[in-house]
């Protein structure tokens, strides 16, 4: 497993390229958002895919989510609207998922089965960011919140204690908070808020 210190406000670009070289080996990395840690992998990967299961006790039914650069990667993954499209200008890049209705770009085992959504993110962190841009498009992602627990691990010791080999990579960007990102479902009219966690809903009631 790598263990890896990168600068949360200035990555180190020669330290961002090993862990996306992991992430294209079918590696699980467990990295800083701007709202907690989470754990990703390759899009395309169900093996890797199916070890984040297992390492969070994740049913069937979960709602996994991509992390995307910008909108323009998001639109490539989500069915949207010119009305909601200009709400996800205003909400990104922060600390939201967005419940969206799928394009056939997206692996059918990462949609909800029932309602063929999927999440959809774009987050506001320089480190998360720099591994994006060097893979070159999204991750899958979920929040790195351990079985039986509430809150997501903060504490990247914490992390390789909890985790040890089961992951591949780990980043240590420093504290980055212990919110998980509000959901927002943008395929109900109007938007729901399916969880409220660190980013603002008022916009929704403006």
């Amino acid at each position: 497993m790598l263990y890896l210190n990168i600068h949360p406000e200035n990555p180190q670009l020669r330290m961002i390229s090993q862990v996306v070289a992991i992430v294209r080996r079918g590696g699980i990395v467990a990295y800083p958002t701007d709202s907690s840690y989470a754990i990703g992998c390759h899009i395309g990967d169900k093996a890797a895919l199916e070890r984040i299961r297992q390492i969070r006790k994740l049913d069937e039914t979960h709602n996994f989510s991509l992390i995307c650069r910008d909108l323009s990667e998001l639109a490539i993954y989500a069915k949207v609207s010119n009305q909601v499209f200009r709400l996800l200008k205003t909400l990104t890049p922060g600390p939201y998922t967005f419940i969206l209705n799928a394009t056939r770009e997206v692996p059918r085992r990462l949609q909800n089965p029932k309602r063929k959504t999927i999440g959809l993110r774009v987050p506001d962190h320089p480190i998360a960011q720099a591994l994006l841009e060097a893979l070159g498009e999204p991750m899958m992602t979920v929040t790195l919140i351990m079985p039986g627990e509430e809150m997501p691990l903060t504490d990247p010791e914490k992390i390789r204690e909890s985790l040890g080999s089961q992951v591949d990579a780990i980043i240590d960007g420093g504290y980055c908070g212990h919110e998980a990102t509000t959901v927002l479902d943008m395929v109900a009219v109007p938007p729901e808020v399916i969880r409220h966690g660190k980013g603002d809903i008022h916009i929704l009631t403006e």
